[in-house]
């Protein structure tokens, strides 16, 4: 019957009002999370000792030692840099190819097939069928080895196989193996198996596959060989060098605590905006190069905000601390716009700022602004300067400031106003500048009007824009539900009805609340801008929480449950725990019944192995993944928006969901999950806030609960 909830949805202005609960969490527990293996890769070459970056083999030897062949020569790892051995003190390398178990016959991979040897030393070829009428392990076995169990397996360009007590399992692309082009197989004391390919490492625990691929993990794709040690460390041997993927147990909080310090790299201009920075060499941090974003404004607000939940959920006065910087430099954003030369309205905020003593930015701007609207859009404004300069003459602001910018502000707003700010004057501080944005924004019609007296290409919510320009038509539903959002803070911020009033007009006379039962063209999971999935996120999270008025959060409630019903596969821990937030417990009523929305069964194991699965490096190197053999392409309906001409390079996993974080590389949450291949050579590197901000509200609302000294 839930199948019949959204379409009677649509008629939620004509039908009785839908109720709602919210259950605490606390009804059921929270999800407890010990210490778990952060994966941390290290590339080792000839600058760390090795005589040649083509590495042959890699093993361990009988003493726990590290050993490899490099360039001819047989080296140890000393724990710090490799070290050439003698010839009399170097041990044979295993035997390749091969594999032994005590009381098992020895078996080998040959490109003759799967072979076994007998008590006379002859061997045989091992014959395996799977039931379907296939025949497996006939020819070109890859790899071979036998598991703690004494379970064999085996690899081949067909997929990877192994006995069990009720005899042979199979895996391909189907069972979720992401590549077979394979190289080695490699079996682990705790019962993972390793296998080495032409194009990344698979690791196999039981139930789940995991494929590593690129720099951020390898020194080069093409896996020779791989050893583990007794620590659980796995090395590499490619041609490129020796790899490691250290397995080092760490809590969630230790990993924030490595974010947070890693944004002292990022934080711009003396209050600290943040967003991504460059760097000289890639992977190199010690030269960073600073430069502004068109998204400073949102992206120090989400930082913020999730510092806002820190300080409620732990009470560490670092995070009050931050997030009070935060909302100085939105702040900031509003004031510096004031009393210059060319000075939008009062209450007007610039998307970010650069010092004056620096380049001129609007040097080229209008020649770059004329080629943009003749090429990409046609409404893109064009005057000058866009970049004016405050009043004292230390800054440009940068103007034409956009909508998802807002979505930010709102969001970050109420929740340093009730977690952050404890005094009245603080609390003034905020009404002041919720309450002169908002105000800008009624009294010009609800549109954010900048110096040269025109909307920006963005802000607009006036309804003759959104319900009757058909230009404006793909963005009435967002645009509708981010304005009632702006409203109902301002309204909870200030206390002063006259946004309610506000509200209501454009819910009464303009159908708003009906607006954002749509808020955006949908065409199945994976459609669509993901940039509107972030702003609708923070829109609903902060007008759910802020309204007064029932009968909208019954409609916002449902039209949030709908929105994320197609996030959902997306395993993305923001949109997750702010529907959590307030999905859990509820139930819509309407004439065919009453049904529960609350977010479906494995949403909090999507959104943990998310948190766990973020690389601590942030550099954005590139992830190829369209090669594998588990991926689902979206049908064409899915593959774009309508506008946009079909992407074939769009996709998921057999299982429905998208690629884990661990194979994506992404700044921020508006990035498409679904792309399945991502350039990028090290020379970037993004702020934690991705992961920050969704674990910290995850505590906040008590979704989350850290056991340091349990391992998982």
């Amino acid at each position: 019957m839930l199948y019949r909830m959204p379409h009677c949805a649509i008629l939620l202005g004509i039908l009785p009002a839908m109720l709602w609960t919210v259950s605490a969490w606390a009804e059921s527990a929270p999800h407890r999370i010990g210490r778990f293996p952060q994966e941390i890769a290290h590339h080792y070459t000839a600058d760390n000792g090795l005589p040649s970056d083509d590495v042959t083999c890699v093993w361990i030897d009988g003493g726990g030692r590290v050993l490899a062949l490099a360039g001819g020569q047989v080296v140890v790892f000393d724990g710090a840099a490799w070290v050439a051995l003698d010839a009399p003190t170097v041990p044979p390398a295993p035997q390749p190819r091969a594999a032994t178990y005590p009381g098992k016959p020895t078996a080998y991979a040959t490109r003759e097939g799967l072979l076994l040897e007998a008590a006379t030393g002859a061997r045989t070829p091992l014959d395996i069928h799977d039931g379907l009428g296939r025949r497996w392990a006939a020819s070109d076995v890859r790899g071979v080895a036998y598991d703690p169990e004494g379970r064999l397996w085996f690899a081949t360009l067909a997929g990877a196989g192994h006995q069990t007590t009720e005899g042979w399992k199979f895996f391909t692309g189907q069972e979720g193996l992401p590549y077979n082009d394979f190289t080695c197989v490699v079996a682990v004391p705790d019962g993972e198996m390793w296998f080495g390919t032409t194009k990344g490492a698979i690791r196999y625990d039981g139930k789940e596959w995991a494929y590593r691929q690129g720099l951020r993990w390898l020194p080069d794709d093409h896996v020779r060989d791989i050893a583990v040690d007794g620590d659980g460390n796995v090395w590499f041997a490619t041609p490129r060098g020796i790899g490691r993927i250290e397995r080092r147990m760490m809590t969630l909080a230790e990993k924030a605590a490595h974010y947070e310090d890693e944004m002292d790299l990022i934080r711009r201009t003396p209050f600290g905006y943040v967003s991504e920075v460059h760097l000289k060499a890639p992977g190199d941090r010690s030269e960073i190069i600073r430069s502004d974003s068109d998204n400073d404004g949102l992206w120090t607000s989400m930082y913020g905000a999730g510092e806002c939940f820190a300080y409620a959920a732990t009470g560490d006065p670092k995070a009050k601390d931050r997030a009070k910087r935060a909302f100085e430099a939105l702040r900031f954003l509003q004031k510096v716009t004031q009393g210059a030369e060319h000075s939008p309205p009062h209450g007007y905020v610039a998307r970010t700022i650069l010092p004056t003593d620096g380049p001129d930015p609007n040097v080229g701007r209008i020649e770059r602004d004329l080629e943009h609207r003749e090429k990409n859009d046609s409404l893109w404004k064009i005057y000058e300067p866009r970049w004016p300069k405050s009043a004292d003459g230390q800054w440009y602001f940068k103007t034409d400031t956009s909508s998802d910018e807002l979505d930010g502000h709102y969001f970050f707003y109420p929740l340093y106003y009730d977690l952050v700010a404890d005094t009245e004057e603080e609390k003034d501080r905020v009404r002041e500048v919720v309450r002169d944005l908002t105000n800008h924004l009624v009294e010009h019609g609800f549109y954010l009007v900048d110096h040269d007296g025109t909307p920006t290409r963005w802000a607009v919510y006036g309804p003759a824009s959104l319900n009757n320009d058909p230009m404006w038509f793909p963005e009435r539903g967002l645009n509708s539900l981010s304005i009632l959002s702006y409203l109902a803070v301002a309204s909870h911020v200030t206390g002063d009805p006259k946004y309610d009033a506000a509200a209501r007009e454009l819910i009464d006379k303009h159908g708003y609340a009906h607006n954002l039962m749509f808020p955006k063209l949908q065409f199945g999971v994976g459609s669509g801008n993901q940039s509107d999935d972030e702003m609708a996120v923070m829109s609903y999270y902060s007008l759910l929480k802020c309204t007064k008025d029932e009968k909208l959060r019954d409609q916002a409630l449902a039209s949030f449950y709908m929105y994320w019903i197609l996030e959902q596969p997306e395993m993305n821990p923001l949109f997750n725990f702010a529907y959590a937030a307030h999905g859990i417990g509820a139930k819509v009523t309407d004439p065919y019944g009453t049904y529960g929305i609350a977010p479906w069964r494995g949403w909090i194991e999507d959104t943990v192995a998310t948190l766990k699965g973020f690389s601590l490096d942030r550099c954005n190197w590139g992830h190829l993944n369209s090669h594998r053999i588990d991926i689902v392409r979206l049908p064409r309906q899915q593959a774009s928006e309508p506008t946009v001409p079909m992407r074939r390079d769009r996709g998921h996993r057999v299982n429905g969901k998208v690629l884990p974080v661990e194979n994506r590389h992404f700044g921020h949450w508006n990035t498409d999950p679904w792309q399945l291949d991502y350039g990028g050579d090290g020379r970037e590197l993004a702020n934690g806030t991705v992961f920050l901000l969704p674990y910290y509200m995850g505590l906040y609302h008590g979704f989350i609960e850290e056991i340091p000294e349990a391992p998982e």
